[in-house]
C-alpha cells in the first residue's frame, strides 16, 4: 500500500512499533468493552487492538486502507467498519459504551473531539494522539498562551491528561510537526446539564475576541441588564477556568429566565 499517496487525507502513518504499543495500553480494556479506532491506516494500532480482549470497530473512510485491513487481519468482519467517525451516531453499539483511540487525521482532529462530546455519554474515554500543538491546547490550563476554546469545551467533558510526545521520524510521511498522545476521561462538570448550547455560544464568542475584556467581545450575544456588572466581564477569557465558565453561564440563564 503506498501510503504516501493518502498524505491528502491529513494523515500520517505510525511506524514505530513500541510507540503503537505504547499507545494502545494507555487505553486499558477489558472483555466486555467496545473499542473503536479512528482512522485505522494500515492497522499499526489495529494489530494491538485485536491482541486485547475488547471488540473492535474501525472507523476509515479510506477504501484502499479498508481493503489493505480486510486481507492482513482475519478478525475483522464486515461489521467491524463503520465508516465516517464524523458521522457516525454510535448506534452500532447497540447502546453501549465506546471506547475511542486512534492516530487522528491531523486535518479534522479538532472536528473528531468536538464529535466526541457530542457524544459524550456514549463515550468514557480517549486516548489519541493529534498534532502536538493541539494535544497541547486540549490539556492547556487558564492564564496560557494555548488556552482556549478548545481547552475549554472539551475539559467542561473530560479530564485531559498528556501522556507522551512524539517524534517526525516515526511516521511515513513524516509530519514537519512533533506529535502527543493525550487521553480524555469523562467527568462532566456540574452545571452544564441543560445549558450547553448556551455555554457554548458564551466559551466561541469570549475567545473569538481574546485580547479584549469580556463586555466587549460577549457584546455580540448581548449581555443580559442583570449580567452588565459582573466582575468576570473585565477579565479577558484566557483568565476564567472552565468552572468560571460553566458558573457565569448558570448565572446568565438566570438572568434570561428572571
Amino acid at each position: 500500500m503506498n501510503v504516501r499517496a493518502k498524505k491528502h487525507l491529513g494523515q500520517h502513518f505510525l511506524t514505530d512499533e513500541n510507540i503503537a504499543r505504547k499507545i494502545v495500553d494507555s487505553l486499558p480494556l477489558t472483555p466486555s468493552d467496545l473499542v473503536l479506532e479512528v482512522g485505522p491506516g494500515t492497522g499499526v494500532l489495529t494489530k494491538y487492538l485485536l491482541e486485547s480482549p475488547a471488540h473492535v470497530f474501525l472507523a476509515e473512510i479510506d477504501t484502499e486502507s479498508v481493503a489493505y485491513l480486510k486481507q492482513h487481519y482475519d478478525a475483522l468482519e464486515e461489521s467491524s467498519f463503520i465508516g465516517d467517525f464524523l458521522k457516525t451516531d454510535f448506534s452500532f453499539a447497540s447502546g453501549k459504551q465506546v471506547q475511542v483511540i486512534g492516530n487522528f487525521p491531523y486535518n479534522i482532529s479538532s472536528q473528531i473531539l468536538f464529535h466526541v462530546v457530542d457524544h459524550v455519554l456514549k463515550v468514557p474515554t480517549v486516548v489519541g494522539m493529534f498534532q502536538k500543538e493541539v494535544a497541547e491546547r486540549t490539556a492547556s490550563a487558564p492564564r496560557t498562551k494555548s488556552y482556549g476554546i478548545l481547552s475549554v469545551l472539551i475539559q467542561a467533558y473530560y479530564d485531559v491528561e498528556y501522556l507522551f510526545t512524539v517524534h517526525e521520524n516515526v511516521f511515513n510521511p513524516p509530519p514537519k510537526v512533533k506529535s502527543g498522545v493525550i487521553r480524555l476521561t469523562r467527568n462532566i462538570k456540574p452545571g452544564l446539564e441543560g445549558n450547553e448550547v448556551l455555554f457554548k455560544r458564551i466559551v466561541k464568542a469570549g475567545f473569538g475576541q481574546r485580547r479584549k475584556k469580556l463586555s466587549n467581545s460577549l457584546k455580540v450575544l448581548g449581555i443580559p441588564e442583570p449580567m452588565q456588572s459582573h466582575p468576570f466581564l473585565d477579565q479577558r477569557a484566557e483568565e476564567l477556568s472552565v468552572a468560571d465558565f460553566i458558573d457565569f453561564t448558570l448565572l446568565w440563564q438566570e438572568s434570561i429566565n428572571s
